[in-house]
């Protein structure tokens, strides 16, 4: 395989991890819609779940980024 086509399967992935981690914060933001007033620990183990989804599906989302030479510096607060 040639480099060129290392980059083309580099780039789906990560527009494949882009996708998911969409989708996970697209279930968050469902589950929080219909979260009740007062949330029982259903609702809570449920929050958990959903928000390890996310975390995850960003983290793998910036790794695929950064492997893709989409490495952003950090942002600071000095001047």
């Amino acid at each position: 395989m040639t480099d060129r086509y290392r980059d083309a399967d580099e780039r789906e992935l990560l527009r494949d991890a882009a996708a998911a981690h969409s989708a996970a914060v697209r279930n968050l933001e469902a589950f929080l819609r219909r979260l009740p007033d007062v949330p029982d620990p259903a609702d809570i183990t449920e929050y958990a779940t959903l928000v390890t989804q996310e975390e995850q599906t960003r983290a793998e989302r910036q790794a695929l980024a950064t492997a893709a030479g989409l490495e952003l510096p950090s942002v600071g607060t000095e001047p």
